[in-house]
């Protein structure tokens, strides 16, 4: 997978940019759950939380995911 930074989002201006990586997040997962996991319409937004977000942080939202304690709305 070639990652590339996610494009700006007026939504977060500001240089830290948490909300920005957990939001991505959601909508990747929102959109497999509206098109399925082999829609290539859903990948930009796996790129972009790919990108933005620490590895450590993925690695618990999907144990917490599979686990059903995820605090996002899916």
């Amino acid at each position: 997978i070639e990652l590339k930074t996610a494009p700006a989002d007026f939504r977060f201006p500001t240089t830290n940019q948490t909300r920005h990586c957990f939001s991505r997040y959601i909508e990747f997962h929102r959109c497999v759950s509206a098109k399925g996991e082999e829609s290539n319409e859903c990948e930009k937004f796996a790129k972009y939380y790919r990108s933005l977000c620490p590895g450590e942080w993925i690695e618990k939202w999907e144990e917490q995911r599979a686990g059903g304690t995820f605090p996002g709305p899916l």
